[in-house]
């Protein structure tokens, strides 16, 4: 990766440079309003919410160095015309939904060219016959839930990300929504696609309830983070708006009966729309005086939806199991508090004042939670003393569960706190795959777990640079991102 580059450098670099000698023939083809070069565009457009990326800005350094330029096609023909030009020149290009990606997905580290989607931003249609609906990859969350809700449905898909991330950036970093185990994950719901090719031609998978005409093409694009071409536009289920929700939060005696507990309830086949398992530290701040006492510590928040029938003989049923697994009711005040915030950022107050904040996601079997769990917590707590590292278990299945930890320790210099940022996830990520668990549930790889990837997926890294090289033989779309340098 590039050294490191303070923005004031890059400001007076800039300043000093002329545009690239190609935007004049770029803006002639898409039109001078939306093809850019100035210093702020390039800026704003250099990084996404990468916590590393965060420190780096709060220090006024660059993650990595500013795009050559940013586009903003507003069309299908306008995307494919971007790219043949990119590819008519040489050029690298970035696919940029709405920078809300915390893994370093779209920032550049070779003067890319970012082609935005934010015009591209229209519901196209909400088929009510079929419950689909076809949108702009561009669409924010957001809007794409408002205009479904106006007519009766929701998307299902809910990432904290919501109110700022794009559904094209759900289906690139293959994403998951907080009612994942009631409405599934992005893959479960993406029937239909259009995806611009590096070649510039638009490949095309019509909605179809399933299909068994060779491997799934649209899982090649799930998940791809832009290496594979642009995501321009997506099908996607829909489902009616439930017509009632019933809530719960169980205290437990321990992490292990309340992991115990939420494997039993999957294993029910019980669909819980939201099933978050908190441990002894996260249960306290979402908790507060409402978690019963010392002989109760771990807290798990439980909503049941659907119809009324369906909604209360699930809720019935996960009660009773929870029960068996010393777990009592309490009070629903911590289900609201985090209900109230749950589309919002946690960390901006804390890292704007200095201190350094991550979040993790893996995942691994319910065999190996409780131990990966432990384990991790040991060995931070033993090298690290001054860091909180706390988890909660959500997105949970029959098999497993998404474990999702935050790591916080204060303010000190980059110097010292860097290292350690790195370190921390170092330690992480070994004990996870050490378990037999997954580097990453929902987040995505981008450019900041590329050290662990070949590690997990073995031979099937080769196999996806074999499928990069052949779709891209340029190596042009997104480079190093997945683990992919330009020169494998």
């Amino acid at each position: 990766m590039s050294a490191v580059v303070t923005i004031e450098n890059a400001r007076k670099t800039a300043a000093a440079n002329s545009a690239p000698e190609w935007l004049a023939e770029l803006q002639s083809i898409i039109s001078p309003n939306h093809a850019f070069a100035d210093f702020e565009t390039l800026l704003e457009h250099s990084r996404d919410r990468l916590p590393f990326g965060r420190f780096r800005h709060r220090s006024n350094q660059l993650t990595g160095v500013l795009p050559s330029a940013v586009v903003k096609p507003a069309s299908v023909s306008e995307v494919q015309t971007v790219v043949k030009f990119a590819t008519e020149h040489n050029l690298s290009v970035i696919p940029y939904g709405s920078g809300s990606g915390v893994l370093g997905g779209t920032v550049p580290f070779q003067g890319e060219m970012i082609v935005a989607s934010n015009r591209m931003n229209h519901v196209i249609e909400i088929d009510e016959t079929n419950r689909v609906v076809r949108v702009e990859a561009g669409t924010n969350g957001r809007a794409l839930e408002v205009a479904l809700r106006d007519k009766g449905y929701t998307c299902g898909h809910y990432p904290q990300s919501m109110d700022m991330s794009t559904v094209g950036g759900w289906v690139a970093c293959r994403g998951s929504g907080q009612s994942s185990s009631r409405y599934g994950n992005i893959e479960d719901m993406i029937v239909g696609l259009k995806v611009v090719l590096p070649s510039g031609e638009l490949l095309e998978v019509r909605h179809a309830p399933r299909r068994s005409v060779g491997p799934s093409i649209i899982e090649l694009f799930i998940g791809s983070e832009g290496v594979f071409g642009i995501i321009v536009e997506l099908t996607m289920r829909i489902w009616r708006l439930p017509a009632q929700e019933i809530n719960a939060v169980i205290a437990f005696p321990g992490i292990e009966q309340g992991l115990n507990a939420a494997r039993d309830v999957m294993q029910a086949e019980l669909r819980p729309s939201i099933l978050r398992l908190y441990d002894k530290g996260e249960s306290e701040r979402w908790g507060q005086g409402d978690l019963p006492d010392e002989t109760h510590p771990v807290m798990c928040m439980l909503v049941f939806s659907g119809s009324h029938a369906v909604a209360e003989a699930e809720a019935g049923l996960a009660i009773e199991i929870c029960k068996k697994h010393g777990g009592v009711i309490i009070s629903n005040e911590p289900l609201r508090r985090w209900q109230k915030v749950r589309f919002e950022s946690h960390s901006e107050e804390f890292v704007n004042a200095g201190g350094f904040y991550d979040t993790i996601e893996i995942a691994a079997p319910w065999s190996a939670l409780p131990e990966m769990y432990a384990k991790i917590q040991a060995a931070v707590a033993k090298k690290y003393p001054v860091v909180q590292l706390n988890a909660h278990w959500s997105h949970a299945y029959s098999d497993g569960a998404c474990m999702y930890m935050t790591s916080k320790f204060p303010a000190m210099a980059d110097e010292q706190a860097l290292p350690m940022h790195s370190d921390i996830w170092d330690i992480v990520m070994k004990l996870c795959l050490e378990f037999g668990g997954t580097i990453s549930h929902h987040h995505g790889i981008g450019y900041f777990r590329n050290r662990w990837i070949r590690e997990e997926l073995k031979f099937g890294h080769d196999v996806l640079f074999e499928l990069k090289r052949a779709l891209d033989p340029g190596l042009l779309f997104n480079p190093g991102k997945l683990g992919l340098e330009s020169e494998a």
